[in-house]
């Protein structure tokens, strides 16, 4: 291995934090677990339509009275005690100013919760600092890569998270990032963009694709969950987390449903 690996890896384990998500109770859990998404555009939530960002317009839900990210995080806990969210930053991922500040509020909240941030990180910088926030872990999406170099860095930081990011039947990002699995951390989210917010079902071809390649690897899907059938389908797969939004603003996931897998 290059020195340079090496150091890069050092770097990185140096700042390995523990927490109930991350710990053996992840591989020990026998139903899938229930992660509510925010994606963040302009300092608010947005609704999610198929990867076309530029049409995502401030949320609206029975769940709160505005799309302030504080109240719609409190509006899902209203559900279920969520412990993990997952936050895409979609200003960040842009290329544009991240939403620092709606992070930092999220982490001030009573019983703080575990942030999954994909905010576009591409380079090592960046990671390290994201890697050295409390109670956040980087979501390094393949469409924000250039080339595999962080990727095989930082491939064994237990903190970080892969995101195989696909729109349609085109995966977005190097090809290395999906051929070689030996890159893949031990998270790793497949995210179809044209299914979110679409209620179309989730991907369960390109799911069990992945899941063939990840060996003890947990596989999180993400895009087009749409009710606990869907649930329950992904988790008899082995699929160990799902993405979710739409089906908690509409109601087709209910509290019952969640409180029975144990969210």
């Amino acid at each position: 291995m290059r020195a340079a690996n090496v150091e890069a890896r050092n770097d990185a384990l140096s700042f390995f934090h523990t927490s109930s998500f991350h710990d053996s109770s992840w591989s020990a859990r026998k139903t899938l677990r229930i992660i509510p998404v925010l994606d963040l555009k302009g300092g608010e939530v947005v609704r999610a339509q198929q990867g076309k960002r530029d049409r995502y317009r401030p949320i609206v839900t029975p769940l709160s009275r505005s799309s302030d990210v504080l109240a719609v995080a409190e509006g899902l806990r209203t559900l279920y005690p969520f412990s993990t969210f997952y936050i895409a930053d979609l200003d960040a991922i842009g290329g544009g100013t991240p939403n620092s500040d709606a992070l930092a509020r999220l982490r001030a909240m009573t019983q703080p919760p575990e942030l999954w941030v994909d905010a576009g990180v591409a380079d090592r910088k960046t990671l390290l600092a994201a890697l050295a926030e409390h109670s956040v872990y980087p979501v390094l999406g393949s469409e924000s890569q250039q080339d595999d170099v962080l990727l095989r860095h930082f491939r064994d930081h237990p903190d970080l998270i892969l995101s195989l990011d696909f729109f349609g039947d085109d995966f977005c990002g190097p090809r290395s990032l999906l051929a070689e699995p030996e890159l893949w951390p031990q998270k790793v989210i497949v995210m179809t963009l044209a299914k979110v917010g679409a209620a179309a079902g989730p991907d369960f071809r390109r799911l069990e694709e992945v899941k063939a390649k990840a060996g003890s690897r947990a596989v999180i899907a993400a895009g087009g969950v749409r009710d606990d059938s869907d649930i329950h389908a992904l988790s008899a797969m082995g699929i160990a987390a799902a993405l979710v939004a739409t089906s908690l603003h509409n109601a087709t996931l209910t509290p019952s449903h969640l409180a029975s897998l144990g969210a």
